[in-house]
């Protein structure tokens, strides 16, 4: 097989697996989300809003706190993303061929290949942006509506306070692993074996990440106990003696 062939089998190949992956998670995350990061920390948000807009003179300063670490962790993100990007359209302006360093890579080494590859990563980090800057407006709206008390006769309102801050977050992971989808096309810059191991280990990687351990599943299933009976005792306080 010809030297510049691999590009053919092998990033594709890598790319697949990386995709496979992806769909096995979100089946997951739709079949059994307990069994999964993404969709017991989904959970856990439900609660918390819940629990936050019970007493939102109380709670009101620490809920929007928390909202706004949230969205400077997705503003760090999405500078980061942006920034990579003009570095990335300077290279590719100013690249010019040379000799050492295709010595260096076992692949197609050709110019419209290397455009190819800086355009990927270019493409991968702007849907970063992308990302992160509808995490930053689902939060920002969040942390309005959180403020507010619910009507105690309208649980949809809380369900919409839950859906927006669900959504950022998930807006969040996505701009994450758009980050996580660049190191495989970043190591393809200095040939396809690098990028194809690198999807491999990086799969394994995700996969020990995104899925929960029993101990947490038993520990979230605690604290939701543990939601019901406070629930519980507060009606009680209510009733007429």
């Amino acid at each position: 097989m010809e030297e510049k062939h691999l590009d053919f089998i092998l990033v594709p190949l890598g790319l697949l697996i990386m995709s496979i992956y992806h769909l096995w998670l979100l089946g997951c995350i739709v079949r059994n989300p307990k069994g999964t990061v993404i969709g017991l920390n989904a959970l856990a948000r439900e609660r918390w809003v819940k629990f936050m807009m019970t007493d939102p003179l109380k709670n009101g300063v620490l809920a929007v706190q928390t909202i706004r670490n949230n969205i400077m962790a997705s503003t760090l993100l999405a500078t980061t993303a942006i920034t990579l990007s003009s570095l990335i359209g300077v290279v590719v302006s100013s690249s010019k061929d040379s000799t050492t360093a295709a010595l260096l890579i076992y692949g197609n080494t050709s110019p419209l290949a290397s455009s190819i590859k800086y355009f990927t990563i270019l493409v991968c980090f702007l849907v970063a942006f992308l990302f992160n800057v509808q995490s930053i407006r689902y939060y920002a709206h969040t942390s309005i509506l959180i403020s507010v008390a619910a009507p105690k006769d309208l649980e949809g309102s809380l369900e919409y306070v839950v859906r927006s801050l669900n959504r950022g977050s998930f807006f969040w992971s996505l701009g994450l692993r758009s980050f996580y989808f660049s190191f495989p096309l970043f190591l393809w810059i200095f040939g396809p074996i690098p990028m194809f191991v690198c999807c491999c280990f990086m799969c394994l990687l995700l996969y020990f990440l995104d899925t929960t351990s029993h101990f947490t599943r038993k520990l979230h299933e605690f604290l939701g106990r543990e939601d019901e009976a406070n629930k519980f005792k507060e009606r009680e306080s209510y009733l007429p003696v």
